[in-house]
């Protein structure tokens, strides 16, 4: 089974940008038949859906709250996801997570241990 490793977490002032990396456990590992979601979980709250990438084609979905500020995008190799995150705000603070889309069970799982960004002045 996959499973997915985030990073490229930390701190960050507002208005500031991050780029997270999700990749498979173990060395070069290829992504290309997979859709992988990026995710996050604020304290106190559930984890809420961000953008969303097929590996092969490139096709990609923002949910609102990013739309115009994230970009999902994956390396020429195929091994690895990423999220760019730019002007960022306070309520973009939260530990972020990746995820594959399980076709049979219609849900995305195989989460890492997550990255945390927190975004304050």
């Amino acid at each position: 089974q996959l499973q997915l490793v985030e990073s490229g977490g930390g701190l960050v002032q507002p208005g500031g940008r991050l780029e997270l990396s999700c990749a498979a456990s173990g060395f070069g590992v290829s992504l290309d038949y997979y859709k992988i979601g990026w995710f996050r979980q604020a304290s106190g709250k559930e984890r809420e859906g961000v953008a969303y990438i097929s590996v092969r084609d490139g096709g990609a979905y923002y949910e609102d709250s990013v739309k115009g500020r994230f970009i999902i995008s994956r390396d020429n190799a195929r091994t690895t996801v990423y999220l760019q995150m730019n002007n960022l705000k306070p309520e973009d603070t939260g530990v972020y997570y990746c995820g594959v889309w399980n076709e049979g069970r219609e849900e995305y799982e195989s989460w890492g241990q997550g990255t945390q960004v927190t975004v304050s002045s």
